[in-house]
């Protein structure tokens, strides 16, 4: 088929200082998803992947091949970058043609301001078939008019008004979809980012969409609340083909909740050690969907690394967040775990409404109860269409310029003032390090100092309190 199509993603690693300094990046899963299914159905496509390149790249490829079709993903992270990406597009004469589709978690609920600043179709919801029947009505130079029978899209009609077509369905069996369009793509590029920092590289593979749980700060804009899972035979088959056709160290399941399905689990270690597969691969779950049996699959899965959500150390803040599962199960688990000789990590979030400082305390003392291997932390935002931000929407503390903002720059008011939770996360890294450090005998400088800045930046947070 003639209609030229260039698919991207608009992240740059080499803006993103945090995630150089990390350096665990992952190819774009969603776009060679899209891609596949395009090829399949005969869309030949290019995959230009921007992550080890550039928007002064970039900018010149466009010119140098003028596609017919520019598809975007867009996340939050990648906002910015993507209406850098359309302005080029529509202020420049040579691709006054091309035609511009966004998809991905943030498009849903900023369908009119994308469009506004020049995004001519965008896909809402899960993309595959939505974004082939979008090329072949381009391919065929059909009118705008006709976009009204494409399910599953958004788009300005001749007038400006806001044109939002019937819901598509969710894919019923994603086992159809084909493995995602890696070819397309330097991996290799991923291994050796991974190895200059890492002893090991790794590669994402997905096994389900969407979730059924609840979690109020969670964005379901793509797959909504749903549970589809690929078949265990079929996620086999693709963990083989990996390792027959790339050299990459181990896998990362970007699944939301890995051992949701115990009876899937239970069928894909019984394919792993009937292949002979050894690929250790790390996953995240929940405490609640993990006991002595199911660790024991994924140990006989080759799992290595296992992270159990927490959020906070605090009954009161989770059940805020309606994550539906204790404290207690939490450490239980994380301490179970090591007992398979699987490392663990979890997840934490400060200043989510209502959160005191006591609550703060109980994370740290969570923190040092269950001893994980690994935590990431993170002060909370509120993602457009979950409950969290219809809960502090009213409570913003300035209107931010949607174009050269996220939501991550959204600030709402606290229990106490914003810069306090900057100490809280000082005060709650030292506090653990200390506990740490002191249980595996380290030097006495070091706890010192570590102990020091604890203890400066609990003082420092009980000042910003006084001036809440």
């Amino acid at each position: 088929m003639s209609l030229k199509i260039l698919l991207t993603h608009g992240y740059f690693l080499n803006e993103d200082e945090k995630e150089k300094e990390i350096m665990k990046p992952y190819p774009p899963l969603g776009i060679l998803y899209i891609s596949a299914h395009l090829e399949k159905h005969g869309f030949h496509n290019e995959v230009y992947d921007s992550t080890f390149s550039s928007f002064e790249n970039l900018c010149p490829h466009l010119l140098a091949n003028v596609p017919d079709l520019v598809g975007i993903y867009t996340n939050l992270m990648t906002k910015i970058n993507v209406l850098k990406i359309i302005r080029f597009i529509k202020s420049t004469p040579q691709l006054k043609h091309t035609q511009v589709v966004l998809g991905g978690p943030e498009v849903r609920n900023h369908l009119q301001n994308f469009l506004l600043h020049g995004a001519d179709i965008i896909v809402v919801g899960e993309g595959e078939e939505s974004m082939l029947e979008v090329a072949t009505h381009l391919n065929a130079a059909n009118s705008k008019d006709e976009w009204n029978n494409i399910q599953g899209i958004a788009f300005l009609d001749s007038t400006g008004k806001l044109i939002q077509t019937k819901p598509r369905n969710l894919l019923r069996n994603i086992d159809e979809l084909p493995f995602p369009n890696r070819k397309k793509i330097n991996l290799q590029k991923y291994f050796d980012a991974w190895k200059s920092k890492h002893p090991q590289s790794a590669i994402s593979v997905s096994t389900m969409r969407g979730c059924p749980y609840t979690c109020n700060w969670c964005s379901r804009a793509v797959y909504g609340q749903s549970y589809r899972r690929r078949s265990p035979k079929l996620v086999v088959d693709e963990m083989e083909f990996i390792q027959k056709n790339y050299q990459v160290d181990t896998i990362w399941f970007v699944d939301d909740v890995f051992t949701v399905s115990h009876k899937w689990l239970e069928e894909f270690k019984d394919e792993v050690v009937k292949r002979k597969l050894n690929f250790p691969f790390e996953c995240i779950t929940r405490a609640d969907r993990l006991n002595e049996e199911v660790l024991q699959l994924l140990k006989q899965s080759g799992c290595f690394r296992v992270w159990i959500g927490a959020e906070s150390g605090s009954q009161k803040v989770i059940d805020a967040m309606d994550r539906r599962v204790t404290v207690e199960q939490v450490r239980t688990m994380i301490q179970l775990a090591k007992k398979f000789q699987i490392q663990t990590g979890t997840f934490i979030m400060l200043g989510y409404p209502g959160e005191t400082e006591a609550d703060i305390e109980e994370t740290i003392h969570h923190l040092k109860v269950a001893d994980p291997d690994l935590y990431t932390i993170t002060v909370a935002y509120p993602i457009k269409g979950t409950p969290l931000y219809a809960e502090v929407e009213s409570r913003f503390v300035k209107k931010l310029n949607w174009e050269s903002s996220t939501d991550r720059d959204i600030d709402f008011t606290r229990t106490y003032r914003r810069k306090y939770y900057d100490y809280a996360l000082r005060r709650l890294y030292n506090e653990v390090a200390f506990y740490k450090e002191k249980s595996r005998g380290a030097s006495a400088p070091k706890l010192l100092l570590h102990k020091a800045k604890s203890l400066f930046s609990k003082a420092a947070m009980r000042w910003h309190r006084a001036l809440s």
